[in-house]
């Protein structure tokens, strides 16, 4: 839960720090309009580019550590399974 948040603000960021270069970019551009369109365009395409990266990457970390907790699940519930045979068996044994 905490990494989900942590994504939400670093996608937040990336989104308004966007929308800030833009505003800026068009205010201050020394470019001529179509020009500046172009390079925003650009902007927010390579915005949007590190955006999939970085949400592959969480994906990919997030299905190892969900594959991570099966794997223990599977264990604890073998480990579990085991005691009550032994127990159930020891249980025959005394009858």
């Amino acid at each position: 839960m905490k990494r989900l948040r942590s994504i939400e603000n670093v996608v937040g960021a990336l989104l308004a720090g966007a929308l800030v270069g833009a505003a800026m970019g068009v205010l201050f551009a020394p470019n001529k309009g179509s020009k500046t369109r172009r390079n925003i365009t650009n902007g927010a395409a390579d915005t949007v580019k590190g955006l999939k990266k970085k949400m592959k990457k969480e994906k990919k970390a997030f299905r190892s550590k969900a594959n991570d907790l099966i794997e223990f699940a599977e264990d604890k519930v073998d480990n579990v399974a085991n005691v009550v045979i032994k127990k159930a068996e020891s249980l025959k044994q005394h009858n």
